[in-house]
């Protein structure tokens, strides 16, 4: 897909937890094409120790509105500068990076997005584009307690939402992979958040079979694949003994991978 370099005016910043914001930005023309899973590149201004762009993912996107939604989790100087603006402040953005999620081939494919932390934040778009089809995704949103479940009530507009806590405030007790629903037949999973949880569900997912995606979170710092900062090494499907691995840019050919490439499983 095409690449923006673009001034976004900051429509507003809601804060929604302590530690989260939701910035909504808009444009004087319409807003280009984004995929479910692609991110964005935020230029951070005035900062005397930030010279990196920050890698936000697209969480939703309202045509009607002409919004580009990003969930902040604001824990760096660079995400608290997001923070901090204000309605009527620019945003200079590299808009749209990365590979999405695979999106359902028929309305009738049994998708199962897995969500924890800020990782819930491309599953909303991606939930949003396949209602949009007429597909009906299920939600599966884990956290530590009930006060850091982010964005309920917009996720429940889309499709079924399941909860996990691991104090069991909210939902199930426990993480998501031990949730009850995973006992009802998918056909696939896509999943983003903290590895370790991610790690977890490409466990069950191979042991239930189920064809699985994830969404890496490595360090992204310039979003083209120039700088190396983001390398993974994955399997390389074109050798001949299917043994040989190669190094990948995740920004480049992610964020989104099938965990058949990946090298958790071994």
């Amino acid at each position: 897909m095409k690449k923006y370099i673009l001034d976004l005016t900051v429509r507003s910043v809601e804060r929604i937890h302590d530690r989260y914001v939701l910035l909504k930005l808009t444009d004087d023309r319409p807003l280009p094409p984004m995929l479910p899973g692609q991110f964005v590149e935020i230029r951070v201004d005035q900062s005397p120790h930030t010279f990196l762009r920050r890698p936000i993912s697209i969480h939703f996107v309202d045509l009607d509105q002409n919004e580009l939604w990003l969930l902040v989790a604001t824990i760096g100087e660079g995400t608290r500068w997001m923070g901090s603006l204000t309605a009527g402040k620019t945003v200079n953005c590299v808009i749209p990076l990365g590979n999405g999620f695979t999106m359902p081939q028929s309305t009738d494919e049994r998708l199962l997005l897995i969500g924890g932390g800020v990782g819930v934040a491309p599953l909303l778009y991606m939930g949003a584009e396949m209602r949009r089809m007429g597909a009906a995704p299920t939600f599966l949103l884990g956290a530590r307690t009930a006060s850091d479940l982010l964005m309920l009530d917009e996720f429940a507009k889309y499709g079924k939402v399941y909860v996990t806590t691991e104090d069991g405030s909210a939902g199930e007790k426990g993480f998501v992979t031990q949730h009850t629903i995973l006992q009802t037949p998918f056909d696939r999973i896509a999943t983003c958040g903290p590895k370790p949880m991610m790690m977890a569900v490409a466990r069950l997912a191979k042991m239930k079979d189920i064809d699985t995606e994830v969404s890496l979170e490595n360090m992204m710092a310039c979003g083209v694949g120039a700088c190396l900062c983001c390398v993974e090494k994955t399997k390389d499907d074109s050798a001949a003994d299917g043994n040989e691995t190669r190094n990948v840019c995740v920004c480049k050919e992610g964020p989104v991978f099938n965990i058949k490439r990946l090298l958790w499983q071994d």
